[in-house]
């Protein structure tokens, strides 16, 4: 659709009367009226929702602080400033082009010319993939300049101090071993309540190699880490592995003991779970990432770190290393096909993370009517019905209908509420499903991946989150 588009404009370049027959709908952005700010500067300020940087340092701490929640004055200060240093690169590539435009006014037909036969050169090189190759033309020059700027050592330590997020540093080697040494554990600490077990301690768990696992309930990447941390618990339990889950919520409703204490028996976690509402635990290890696994010795020091899904069997090595001989068969999982890459990201249903929405425009914190679109891209997701939107979760009103585009195998959708809930894919039921509290229901399983219509009908009362997929 992008390519088509960049055909049309220059063609529109081209031959002027083609200009003019698809500038005149659109005539009215351009007007001014006395006191307004003007057309230009709207269109302009719009174009922000469009806007996707690549995710330096720096946008990673903004991201990381807003999901903790810890808004002050400092992080203020840089989500402004990184917004200033942003735009103002833009602002002189608008006004040096306004300037230029003024001097090459007298040419302005060649000028025309000239700009359709580049655009058009452009649409058909993204057409045959040859702006791949141009991207990499110079390979590590956006890194170069990461590394000078967001990556120096100054940044670092600023952003460092903001976020309380570093990756572990090692101190040293241990002999006999291929396991870097990354010195001591931190401490537990703020931890609001324990499921499974007594208050614990690093330093109480010496003498036994511990498997630390940051997560959060409806978390899909944490969810299907789970089977193979399940797994090592029964496989290495007796043999000196313990594993302890830090709960770090990342919804409000995951703050509660009675709904984490629910998800933690309907998912058959017999290991010690420790609730982190405050982020205390996770600052002390620097953490950033759902999920996260530390892997610490009999001696307390911090000797193997994975962030994200996958490395599994790498991760079961690592354990093994460390408890030593006399240990049953290795579990061998199965590591995540590529095929994985290919579907629908989590797709959040808040106005404060938008991302993917193919509707009507969204009324912030009231109910309001919404009308199915008659077609979402892929990705896509649209309201139907009544709603009412807030900042993390979307709640269902008199006939509300939610529609999602996506390309996967199995969806999953975090609702609270009690209900009910019909799933219909492609057009046909596949199910209905009974919402009895706040956690992760499964609306498809299927044995193999592909892109589908799915569309919900739910019951008035009902909060809908965020999607996942598998």
């Amino acid at each position: 659709m992008a390519i088509a588009l960049l055909l049309l404009v220059a063609l529109s370049l081209l031959w002027p009367q083609i200009g003019e027959l698809l500038a005149q709908p659109l005539r009215f952005l351009t007007r001014r009226r006395p006191g307004d700010l003007g057309g230009g500067f709207l269109l302009g300020v719009s174009l922000g929702l469009v806007f996707v940087p690549c995710a330096g340092p720096v946008l990673a701490a903004v991201t990381v602080v807003a999901a903790k929640r810890d808004v002050g004055l400092d992080s203020l200060l840089l989500t402004l400033s990184y917004a200033a240093g942003a735009a103002l690169p833009m602002l002189a590539i608008a006004l040096l082009g306004r300037g230029a435009g003024q001097l090459l006014k007298a040419r302005a037909a060649t000028v025309r010319r000239v700009a359709g036969v580049l655009v058009g050169g452009a649409a058909l090189a993204i057409a045959l993939g040859v702006d791949r190759e141009l991207q990499t033309a110079v390979p590590g020059y956006t890194e170069s300049l990461q590394e000078r700027f967001e990556r120096s050592g100054s940044a670092r330590r600023k952003l460092e101090d903001l976020t309380g997020a570093a990756d572990p540093e090692p101190v040293g080697s241990v002999k006999g071993s291929t396991l870097r040494d990354y010195g001591a554990a931190p401490e537990f600490r703020g931890i609001s309540r324990w499921l499974n077990s007594p208050p614990l301690t690093v330093a109480g768990l010496s003498g036994t190699v511990v498997l630390i696992d940051f997560w959060t309930y409806s978390c899909i990447n944490c969810l299907r880490t789970l089977p193979f941390i399940k797994e090592w618990h029964a496989r290495y339990r007796d043999r000196g592995l313990t594993i302890v889950g830090v709960h770090s919520p990342e919804f409000a409703f995951e703050r509660i003991e009675s709904n984490v204490r629910e998800n933690t028996d309907e998912l058959g976690l017999e290991y010690p779970i420790a609730l982190d509402n405050d982020f205390a635990t996770w600052q002390a290890w620097h953490n950033q990432y759902w999920p996260a696994k530390y892997l610490i010795d009999r001696d307390g020091h911090v000797r193997y770190y994975h962030f994200g899904e996958g490395h599994y069997a790498e991760t079961e090595d690592a354990i093994r290393d460390l408890l030593g001989d006399d240990l049953p068969p290795a579990s061998r999982p199965r590591e995540p096909g590529s095929d994985d890459l290919l579907m629908t990201p989590e797709t959040y249903l808040g106005y404060s993370r938008p991302a993917r929405y193919g509707g009507e425009r969204i009324v912030r914190d009231a109910e309001s009517g919404y009308r199915l679109p008659s077609r979402l891209y892929g990705s896509e997701f649209a309201f139907g019905g009544r709603w009412t939107v807030e900042d993390e979760r979307a709640v269902a009103g008199r006939k509300a209908r939610l529609r999602l585009s996506y390309r996967a195998r199995d969806v999953f959708l975090v609702l609270s509420g009690r209900g009910a809930i019909e799933v219909l894919l492609d057009g046909k039921l596949e199910r209905r499903i009974p919402v009895r509290g706040d956690r992760l229901y499964t609306l498809v399983d299927r044995a193999r991946s592909g892109d589908h219509l799915l569309e919900l009908r739910v019951d008035e009362g009902l909060a809908a989150y965020a999607f996942t997929f598998g």
